[in-house]
């Protein structure tokens, strides 16, 4: 049996303190996720403790710096430069900062929102009534 997994909507600029709190309960670093939204970046950072899952969750614009926590969590480093690598999310005070070449990509920043074109979801198509199969081979149901 899953236990519930708790997401968190924080501010950026409690994340420092929270994640500070979060290591002085027990809790590991388990992942720090980035999504490209139309107009920002969602980012996720997930903890466990004991198989509890708690997501701190926020969104940034682009160009919006966001505090490093590998001062807490010293491999948040490669989640970081990640981030910063594949988004272009501007991340301040990493541990190990690799300026941009953790990665080597074809495309610099291949998941920034210049880079992501997003589409619109998909239409929903209008429902088609089902022929109802008939008793008798051969016969037409009305």
């Amino acid at each position: 049996m899953s236990k519930p997994q708790e997401i968190v909507p924080v501010e950026k600029s409690d994340l420092v303190g929270i994640v500070a709190e979060l290591f002085a309960e027990g809790y590991r670093l388990v992942q720090i996720g980035c999504t490209t939204l139309p107009e920002a970046y969602e980012l996720t950072y997930s903890f466990d403790r004991e198989y509890r899952f708690r997501n701190l969750r926020f969104a940034v614009t682009k160009g919006e710096e966001v505090p490093s926590i590998s001062v807490i969590y010293p491999n948040a480093f490669l989640y970081e430069n990640e981030i910063h690598d594949l988004f272009g999310v501007v991340i301040t005070h990493i541990a190990v900062d690799y300026r941009g070449t953790l990665y080597r990509t074809a495309v610099g920043t291949p998941f920034s929102i210049d880079n992501v074109k997003l589409t619109e979801a998909p239409k929903q198509k209008a429902a088609v009534p089902e022929e109802k199969p008939s008793a008798v081979p051969g016969e037409q149901t009305g």
